[in-house]
């Protein structure tokens, strides 16, 4: 069994930063890695961020429909100690929350 990480983001853009990082730069393949909700409700996050906010053109309202209902998850499981240290590392960038580790020799709490 692999190393499963899991962790929360507060916008929908550091959850996307993270995967777009452990994808390009980290060689991670994208179907090892899943995006989803903390509960049942569409959601971009907990706060505006990126094209939630408004534009930076003179006459462009603020935007005031992000779906604003919770949490974004991203959970990644790689094979290896060196993998799990670069997700490790993106989820640090993106300021990740809650960060939960199962498999290889981690026990679970």
């Amino acid at each position: 069994m692999g190393i499963m990480l899991t962790a929360t983001f507060g916008t929908r853009r550091d959850a996307e930063m993270t995967v777009e990082r452990l994808v390009q730069e980290f060689d991670i393949e994208r179907t090892a890695i899943s995006v989803s909700t903390e509960g049942d409700d569409n959601s971009a996050g907990k706060e505006r961020a990126g094209s939630d906010n408004a534009a930076d053109r003179p006459g462009q309202d603020d935007r005031d429909d992000a779906a604003l209902s919770g949490a974004l998850v991203v959970t990644a499981e790689v094979a290896d100690e060196a993998a799990a240290e670069k997700v490790r590392a993106a989820f640090g960038e993106f300021e990740a929350e809650g960060v939960v580790e199962t498999g290889g020799d981690i026990e679970p709490d």
